[in-house]
């Protein structure tokens, strides 16, 4: 079987995870009792999952089982938090690598049947899961995947009046406007569009917050690191291979020319200054929904 390819935004995933210990790889939490520092990183990402969790049915005291699909579930990280509660989960996982991690951690439940799908959410088989969920939750991965097979989908595998989480950022309706920073970031369905769509499913909207300015500081914290670290010692190394060795120089000025375009959009993106907490928090909102099955 031919392996494939990592994504790179899966490599930057788990480069996060491997650099600095983080076991989820959604944004955090913030608020003014927590410092803004990579030290708290993993406090506010758990403040993430804790708010996630609240969101979800009870479990009844009678045992009554409450089935969730964690649909791009990371390093199953919070699905081993919502199994430690009581809940039946299932997750689905398109990257080859992230599935291998994440059947690693769920060893640790050998009396539970949870199953991991490796598979794009497009081509979940839903045949073989039809109504058995009480929740679908979507954990910055909604963006992902476009909305008609997400409703779609959903349709076939929730219960009758179940319910679907999505924690995510969309576009706002500054998105395209041409000012500094528009199309840094990148990802997201346009929330107007989501909204749009929603009125045509048999899902109706619970609830509805707005958490954007929680999570920007995150973005504070990246760029902080990517201006003032990572930017500044790429320089440093840049004019050390200059100096010392002029051949590998020639060649790293070979490809920039060879893949100029390419370089610059990503120059533009992540050392331009511009994926700044105020302009994410211009052209992106993230929000926690909840949606009810009909």
């Amino acid at each position: 079987m031919k392996k494939k390819k990592m994504h790179s935004r899966e490599l930057g995933l788990i480069l996060l995870e491997q650099l600095f210990d983080m076991e989820d790889l959604h944004y955090g939490l913030w608020g003014k009792d927590l410092e803004l520092s990579i030290f708290n990183a993993k406090i506010a990402q758990q403040r993430y999952n804790e708010m996630i969790m609240s969101t979800l049915p009870p479990i009844d005291n009678n045992g009554a089982e409450v089935h969730v699909l964690d649909i791009g579930c990371g390093t199953g990280h919070l699905m081993a938090q919502m199994l430690d509660k009581g809940y039946y989960v299932d997750g689905v996982s398109p990257s080859e690598s992230l599935t291998k991690r994440i059947k690693q951690r769920l060893e640790n439940y050998p009396e539970n049947k949870m199953k991991v799908f490796e598979c794009k959410f497009q081509y979940f088989p839903d045949d073989q899961c039809r109504n058995q969920y009480d929740v679908a939750i979507f954990s910055e991965s909604f963006q992902y995947i476009p909305m008609q097979y997400s409703f779609e989908k959903l349709q076939n595998l929730i219960k009758p009046q179940g319910s679907i989480i999505i924690c995510d950022f969309f576009k706002t309706e500054a998105h395209g406007d041409g000012q500094k920073g528009d199309r840094s970031f990148g990802g997201g369905h346009h929330i107007k569009k989501f909204y749009d769509i929603i009125q045509n499913t048999p899902f109706t909207i619970q609830r509805d917050d707005d958490i954007t300015s929680l999570v920007s500081p995150n973005i504070q914290l990246v760029n902080d690191l990517l201006m003032n670290k990572i930017y500044p010692a790429s320089l440093t190394l840049d004019s050390y291979v200059k100096d010392n060795y002029s051949f590998i120089y020639f060649l790293r000025r070979l490809a920039f020319c060879l893949f100029k375009k390419k370089l610059r959009k990503i120059k533009y993106k992540y050392f331009s200054g511009y994926r700044s907490k105020e302009v994410f928090e211009r052209y992106k909102t993230y929000r926690l929904i909840v949606l009810q099955y009909k």
